[in-house]
Order: C-alpha cells, then structure tokens, then sequence
C-alpha cells in the first residue's frame, strides 16, 4: 500500500481562547473548503471548544484531535490528543510529560518569541539536555504570525541541530488565517478512509513531518481571504436567523400560556364573584 500524503494545522484558536472569536463550526468548514485533513482548536488553557471541534470534525470530512496551548511555568506548549487540562504552570518538561503519558504529543510554539511567551533559547536547551535530548515530540518552526522570519529561522536550527521534528502552524485567531501555515506528512499503510488522529499523532512523534509555510501569491491570498468571509458572513446570518426562529417560538409559546392563564384566572374570578354575590344576596334576603 502506497503512503497518504496528509496536510494538517495544528495551532489555531476558536471563541474559547479570550484572544479570538470565531465559532469551531466555521473554522472547521474552512479547513475542509482549503483541503486540509485536520484542523487542532488550541485554544489558551481551555479545552471545551477543541474537544467538541474534535467530536464535530468528521461530519466536515476531517480527522478529530482535541488539543490546548497550555501556559507552563516557562512559556506556552501545544498538546495535542489529550481530552483534559493539563496542569497549568508547572515546568515545561513536567507538563511534556503529563501530555505524553496520556498518549498526546508535547509541541514547543512559537519558541523564543518572549512577547508571546514562547520559551527562550537557554530554558528550551536546559530542558533538552536534562533529558537526555527527550524533552519534548517537536518545536513549531514556522508559525505564520510573524512579521519577519527571523525567530522561524532561529527554532529550525534549534531543532536540526537537536534532531527534533519540525511542524508548521497557523496561529490562526481569524478564520481567514487558517491553513497559512501547515504541516504535510507523509503516512504510509494507511487509506484516507481509515486515517485516525493515532495516525497523525504517531507521524509526528517520529519525524514524518514537512513544513509548509511559504508567502502566498497576492491573487491566492485574496480568494481565500474573501472565500472566508463569504463563510463567515453565511455562518452568522444562518445562526441569526435560527435566533431569531427560536425567539419566535418561544414568543407564541410564552403568549398562548399568559392567554390561557388570563383565561383561567378571569373563569375563577367570574366564579368567585358569583359565589360572593350569592353569598351576600343570602344575608340581605328577609328571614
């Protein structure tokens, strides 16, 4: 059986980061429109929205895998395939083994980027050598959300130089910017049908991995931008007018019981008064 080339972006942030405000759904119908196989919500130290996101991936026709980029003591780390919370805070080599343990794969982002607390150079080498050059499954070599590619240049010599797989993401907080960066792998024995987050998550633990991160052509660029923002606009005007729908409904709900409890109440008052004036025409009656 020949190997399946899978394209995947693996660092991108939904409503559930305080950072960004795009609903799983759309980023999810966006990853499918630009081909991509599978999309990690990674939001910050919330793991809701990606495991739903991971739940709702196959009806988009994408492989599941729920993920986190968690603070640590030291900077942020993706972890990918984990369904919980890993501990927040504590040293970047505990929290790489926490998710590892757990059957997820432990990514350094963005690394040396302290104005978004990526881990620095001397800390990452640290962690490195005090673990026997095992300290983590792979370092983001280009993460899309940069002005210059001077810190991308900087994480693919850490990581060749300590022979760590290398994986591209978009750092996407805006639906349009997903995909600008992403990570191909070649994974061989296995079908597009049959292609499991295990799949995926084992190709980058061994290496099987290319980045792909390269500037996009103008004319591209600006059909996938507006292609986005057609969606976008799509999603909300359909989510407004299921809103609006269920507002609706509740509204005749809400007035059929206020008429029918009118009704009732105004019957028990009319049978209260005449039982009243009843009452009364028997005491004025002459004995």
């Amino acid at each position: 059986m020949s190997s399946l080339t899978v394209r995947i972006d693996p660092h991108v942030h939904s409503e559930g980061s305080y950072d960004a405000d795009d609903p799983v759904e759309l980023i999810l119908e966006q990853a499918a429109e630009i081909g991509l196989d599978a999309v990690v919500i990674t939001d910050h130290d919330v793991i809701h929205e990606s495991i739903r996101a991971a739940q709702l991936a196959p009806m988009y026709g994408l492989v599941g895998i729920p993920g986190v980029e968690v603070s640590t003591a030291d900077g942020h780390l993706l972890a990918l395939g984990v369904e919980e919370l890993p501990p927040r805070r504590q040293p970047l080599d505990e929290t790489a083994q926490w998710v590892r343990e757990r059957g997820g794969v432990a990514i350094v982002p963005h690394p040396f980027q302290r104005s978004r607390h990526g881990i620095r150079k001397r800390r990452l080498a640290r962690y490195h050598d005090a673990n026997g050059g095992d300290a983590f499954d792979a370092i983001e070599t280009y993460n899309s959300w940069l002005f210059t590619g001077y810190k991308n240049r900087r994480a693919r010599r850490f990581a060749t130089n300590r022979m760590y797989p290398g994986v591209a993401g978009s750092d996407a907080h805006k639906v349009g910017y997903v995909g600008r960066a992403y990570t191909e792998m070649e994974i061989p024995d296995v079908t597009r049908a049959s292609l499991s987050g295990d799949d995926i998550l084992d190709a980058i633990r061994n290496g099987s991995t290319q980045v792909q991160g390269r500037r996009t052509p103008i004319p591209t660029s600006t059909k996938h931008y507006v292609g986005a923002a057609g969606r976008k606009s799509a999603y909300y005007a359909k989510r407004g007018a299921l809103t609006s729908g269920v507002l609706a409904k509740k509204g005749a709900f809400k007035s059929a019981y206020l008429a029918k409890i009118g009704a009732l109440k105004s019957g028990y008052l009319a049978k209260e008064g005449a039982v009243r004036g009843a009452q009364l025409l028997a005491r004025l009656s002459p004995r």
